[in-house]
């Protein structure tokens, strides 16, 4: 058996080299390397690998790598596709899994790299992108690995040091987000003057063909928008690639039952551009409405109106009877007055 383990992998969409661009670290005791972008017509000192090319099209990059440890170093160099994870941070498909996008056509030099002590390599690598390649944003990471045996029998530990890759392929880009499946769960309270809790869940689908994160609100209003409730400032969800969905739960406080409620989600794709520029795009806005029964005021109203009813049966039945008593003293009073008279 395997066990894959990933060291400062590509663990969000920032990339692994941070916005300073330092080189990024991996440290196990002995054995210890960096990775940085290599310089060159692209620039220098980049946090990440990004470019805007045409279909069928070539470029030559690389990625510099230094042992700072105190044996030789050989390391395996290959590039991955990048997904999101269940987390929302971004990570790269293990070796042996199969690259439709950067890790196809994005191709080092040399599958591997050996490195002395205290030594710097760059290692060159081709981004080569087929004349049928559809337009949009891909995105992966050009990686290091070192494979290590565990401290388990028969486990192998993988260690891997990459930085991120963002390629768009010229043509129409089409970004678009939806909004799916929204849905809304109300628990009320048992106290009459009190209001409930409202969660919204939905799925954020990414449909288009780039790369976007959004700012999101969720609101729930009763009919004709009475009695309102915000979820108030919500954490954006992770930058979605092409084809990926995130599902989101949202709590809203405070909402009062008013029979029927609207939940409304409004999403506002954000986009960013190859030099980092991020624009607002048209907003996504979806209502569903669910039911909201205020149980507890309906108990109260329906012990009240017993209580009303009651009442005024008690007194009609005892006007009855007084009408009742009053007839039979009467009637007695006649039959009185006729034994007397006669």
């Amino acid at each position: 058996m395997r066990l894959f383990r990933t060291a400062l992998a590509l663990l969000s969409a920032c990339a692994i080299i941070a916005p300073t661009a330092a080189p990024a670290l991996a440290d196990d005791g002995d054995v210890a390397w960096t990775v940085r972008t290599g310089s060159g017509s692209f620039g220098d000192d980049r946090s990440s690998f990004t470019y805007s090319i045409n279909p069928g099209a070539r470029l030559d990059d690389g990625i510099v790598v230094a042992n700072r440890g105190k044996t030789p170093l050989t390391l395996g160099v290959y590039a991955s596709d990048g997904y999101t994870t269940d987390t929302g941070r971004l990570d790269l498909l293990a070796k042996d899994k199969k690259s439709v996008g950067i890790g196809a056509w994005v191709h080092a030099a040399r599958g591997t790299v050996t490195i002395n002590p205290g030594a710097t390599a760059k290692v060159p690598f081709a981004v080569s992108v087929p004349s049928n390649a559809p337009p949009g944003d891909y995105v992966g990471g050009i990686l290091t690995s070192l494979t290590q045996e565990g401290a388990a029998e028969g486990i192998n530990v993988d260690r891997r040091l990459g930085i991120r890759v963002k390629l768009r392929v010229s043509g129409a880009l089409k970004p678009n987000l939806t909004v799916e499946d929204l849905r809304m769960d109300y628990a009320g309270t048992f106290n009459p003057f009190g209001s409930g809790d409202a969660t919204i869940s939905y799925t954020i689908h990414n449909t288009g063909n780039a790369v976007l994160s959004a700012r999101q609100t969720t609101s729930v209003a009763g009919p004709f928008g009475w009695a309102s409730a915000d979820a108030g400032e919500l954490a954006p969800p992770p930058e979605l690639l092409p084809g990926e969905s995130w599902r989101m739960s949202v709590p809203v406080r405070g909402v009062a039952p008013a029979f029927r409620l609207a939940a409304t989600t409004v999403l506002m794709p954000l986009l960013t551009d190859a030099s980092g520029a991020t624009t607002s795009l048209a907003p996504v806005s979806v209502t569903a409405d669910a039911w909201a029964l205020p149980w507890t005021q309906l108990a109260l109203l329906v012990a009240l109106i017993a209580i009303v009813v009651g009442w005024f049966v008690l007194i009609r039945r005892r006007k009855t009877r007084r009408r009742d008593r009053e007839d039979a003293r009467v009637r007695e009073a006649v039959e009185a007055a006729l034994r007397n008279a006669g």
